[in-house]
């Protein structure tokens, strides 16, 4: 077994790669976003003529909705509870239209079967 305190698969001088072997960075601007929890998010982008800076960013803190104004942040989005099917019925039809459809409904049915 070959001695020697070397990391395997490196050789002598092997470093990290500088701009001159991968290029120069591209220009960037650094933007600050501001959550409604008071969370400041900066995050980069390249500075081109082409690219356009988001008017929002989800804090990765909490979560919410991040604005460029400090004292102005953009509102969480409400969460609506669940609704079942019944609920949504409920909504679209009064207690007088849903007898009125449960009669109609239930002689149909009575027809049907050659009830009285």
């Amino acid at each position: 077994m070959a001695g020697g305190s070397a990391i395997r698969g490196s050789r002598v001088g092997a470093g990290p790669m500088g701009e001159e072997e991968r290029g120069e960075a591209a220009p960037r601007v650094t933007v600050s976003y501001w959550c409604v929890n008071g969370h400041e998010t900066r995050p980069s982008f390249v500075d081109d003529i082409g690219t356009t800076v988001p008017v929002e960013w989800d804090c990765p803190r909490c979560g919410f909705p991040a604005g460029m104004d400090a004292l102005n942040p953009p509102a969480p989005p409400r969460n609506e509870p669940y609704k079942t099917h019944l609920a949504y019925v409920k909504e679209r039809r009064s207690d007088k239209d849903g007898a009125q459809l449960l009669d109609e409904a239930l002689a149909s049915l009575r027809a049907r079967r050659g009830e009285s």
